[in-house]
């Protein structure tokens, strides 16, 4: 099953893919029920889906289909699960990164349609795309085992982490990691695609997907989720040790291997494709999941913060 929220005079209504994401149709279900509203329901109301979908219901072509922000998550965790990426950023992966799945907690707020503009962040002039699948959490789990934890995914989406590089530098010299250069816009969709759908393509417990990038038409990278070093339920599972994983929670792979700009800009080449300005267009494909397409646009000047007060002595 393809899932998926469309914006419509009524609002957000969520949708039921019929046939091809080329050239089916989507068909809604009651105005009022949220993508969040149908995971939170479990298999039940997954059950019901069909059924409901068929029984009279408003219907879109894909093609005259406007494309909303998939869900409204209650925590976007963002892992980091490639090697390569680990080389693309720092030149190599320390033994310490094999010890455990790193993630940071990203902006919910920040989620965007799969085909929305996208402002460049006030004072960005190093603005990057990232290249992610993402598992979302069907039913809360808690201590749960991995082979616990993959009966725990509802599905699965593309997932675009955008940030900007010259803010997050500072940020990740401080103990407190990414925060404003991650806060800005956070791509999923187009489809919440159910677990079931990709039982083919299973590899070590979860599905291995290819993924691309293109920037303007070009290919820029991509790989295939099978190169992750966690599956994603074993995320699941470290995300859910010692506390609550919920219905609509959203755990990020990690960038692809050459699936951002950041290691083609470091080389300095003449040809280097240089950083996201408006006017740009970046299109991210997972093999089943889709593609979403994203064009930049100029965004907002920015609001003076001051630095910090000093409130002691400098000696001290």
């Amino acid at each position: 099953m393809r899932l998926t929220t469309l914006n419509t005079p009524e609002g957000p209504r969520v949708g039921v893919l019929d046939g091809t994401a080329e050239d089916g149709t989507i068909r809604l279900l009651e105005a009022g029920i949220t993508m969040l509203d149908l995971i939170r329901g479990g298999e039940e109301a997954l059950a019901g889906i069909a059924r409901r979908s068929r029984a009279g219901c408003d219907a879109v072509p894909v093609d005259r289909a406007v494309f909303g922000p998939l869900l409204d998550p209650p925590t976007v965790r963002d892992f980091s699960t490639f090697e390569q990426h680990g080389i693309d950023m720092a030149g190599k992966v320390a033994e310490e990164w094999y010890d455990q799945p790193l993630f940071y907690f990203t902006n919910p707020a920040a989620v965007t349609g799969a085909y929305d503009e996208i402002p460049v962040p006030p004072l960005a002039t190093q603005y990057d795309y990232e290249l992610e699948v993402a598992a979302v959490v069907g039913k809360a789990g808690s201590n749960l085992t991995p082979e616990q934890a993959l009966d725990h995914i509802i599905g699965y989406t593309i997932m675009n982490d955008w940030s900007a590089r010259d803010i997050q530098q500072p940020e990740l010299r401080s103990v407190m990691g990414p925060s404003k250069s991650k806060d800005a816009a956070l791509t999923l969709g187009p489809w919440l695609v159910t677990a079931d759908e990709l039982t083919d393509l299973l590899n070590d417990g979860h599905p291995a997907l290819t993924a691309e990038v293109r920037l303007n038409g070009k290919r820029m990278g991509g790989g295939t989720t099978g190169g992750m070093s966690w599956t994603f339920a074993e995320l699941v599972a470290y995300a859910a040790r010692g506390t609550v994983v919920r219905p609509g929670d959203v755990l990020g792979s990690g960038t692809v291997g050459s699936g951002c700009l950041t290691p083609f800009n470091r080389t300095g080449s003449a040809d280097a494709p240089g950083w996201l300005g408006p006017g740009d267009v970046v299109r991210v494909e997972v093999e089943q999941l889709g593609f979403t397409e994203n064009r930049l646009v100029p965004g907002p000047e920015p609001i003076v913060v001051p630095r910090g007060r000093r409130r002691l002595a400098a000696d001290r």
